[in-house]
């Protein structure tokens, strides 16, 4: 057997997928939590160059991130030709109830995704969520995730890349390029953070420039951070990365636009949390990796340096709907057009949570949606043996 190292943090969803993904198929490894473990962190940083995780070493070979394509290349096997009832697309809050549902209808079920959680995942405090005063994003869908694993559902860690109707079903395609049939589908994908747009974001990708500060916030621990927005999320990992870095720079575009709760918090953090209103991000600073951003003044176009040695994008997320772009109608938002019953303009085809046109975007909004769908797939199966 390969010797195998993951380099991963303890909130991290995508560190959770390559242990997962490695657990399923008979493969052991060493689990290195580099939030914790300073020098382990270091050792990870010389390995691979990076400041994100997970970080997994097969052999010497260093694979960066969940790359379910070159982990299924070393470690997968093949999965025989089963036809599904459904496939649920998606493992967030949406995706899991919907194969909860289907489930319990006694379908055939498959749910794919690259992680398991969503977006909720990322979330450092649930507040609003029925059941619990306040629940971390990884407690909330780890409770998902158990329900689902207790049932007779097939997960596959991969993504979907492609849909299209062959011989009266379904086939999808897979990143891992693995190809599955359906019946029907529940496609609950979510959305995915914005980059910042500013020239060399790519170079410094994983070397100080992070849209989950729940994975590699604990990597910043005593150094100085920046976190770009303001809304509910930004206010959030300002507060959060408050606790752990030395300082925090809040660049705010506009306005700050998050819940009061929130504003009373981060006022309690004025001591190491410092507020740049109206500042865009105009420049990323560093060689090798990021030594600071440069902020420009909205109104007068004065800029300033701030030397930081992270930077957190929290401005917003955009619907993940390539796989399904020309297959179903979206909207100008590129958000999937549905109706109340979460019915897309496709027969067969049902969708859910924060990757419609539906308004409310709340992870219990997204798990009644995905019920919902998984309840109308179960009708549209029933009228197809209609006589």
């Amino acid at each position: 057997m390969p010797r195998v190292k993951v380099y991963s943090t303890a909130q991290c969803p995508y560190c959770r997928m390559v242990k997962a993904f490695l657990e399923k198929n008979g493969v052991a490894y060493e689990s290195i939590d580099v939030g914790a473990d300073e020098a382990a962190a270091e050792e990870m940083i010389e390995l691979s160059g990076q400041y994100g995780v997970p970080v997994t070493v097969v052999d010497g070979e260093v694979i960066v991130g969940f790359d379910a394509p070159r982990l299924t290349e070393l470690f997968g096997s093949e999965r025989p030709g089963e036809v599904y009832d459904l496939i649920v697309m998606g493992a967030g809050p949406a995706g899991l109830t919907a194969g909860v549902y289907a489930s319990r209808k006694l379908l055939s079920t498959m749910i794919i995704s690259e992680n398991i959680g969503g977006q909720a995942m990322e979330s450092w405090a649930i507040e609003n969520y029925m059941g619990y005063r306040m629940v971390t994003g990884e407690d909330l869908m780890t409770k998902f995730e158990e329900q689902v694993r207790n049932l007779n559902i097939h997960l596959e860690l991969d993504r979907v890349t492609g849909v299209e109707k062959e011989d009266g079903l379904f086939k999808i395609t897979t990143y891992g390029e693995q190809i599955f049939r359906a019946k029907s589908i529940v496609v609950a994908t979510g959305r995915h953070s914005r980059r910042l747009g500013v020239e060399g974001e790519e170079r410094f990708w994983g070397r100080g420039v992070s849209v989950c500060s729940t994975c590699d916030g604990p990597l910043f621990k005593g150094k100085d951070v920046a976190v770009v927005g303001g809304g509910n999320s930004a206010v959030i990992t300002a507060i959060e990365m408050g606790k752990i870095a030395r300082s925090v720079h809040l660049i705010v575009r506009s306005t700050i636009r998050a819940d009061p709760v929130y504003l009373d918090r981060l006022k309690e953090m004025e001591q190491n949390v410092t507020i740049h209103q109206p500042y865009t991000v105009a420049a990323l600073l560093g060689e090798e990796v990021l030594a600071g951003i440069r902020i420009r003044e909205k109104d007068s176009g004065d800029e300033e340096d701030l030397a930081v040695d992270g930077v957190f994008a929290e401005i917003g997320h955009d619907p993940n709907t390539d796989a399904v772009r020309g297959v179903v109608a979206l909207n100008d938002q590129d958000e999937i057009v549905v109706d109340e019953n979460c019915h897309t303009n496709v027969p067969g085809i049902y969708a859910a949570g924060d990757v419609t046109s539906i308004r409310g975007k709340q992870i219990i909004i997204a798990a009644g949606e995905g019920a919902k769908a998984a309840l109308e797939a179960q009708a549209y199966l029933l009228s197809l043996q209609a006589p």
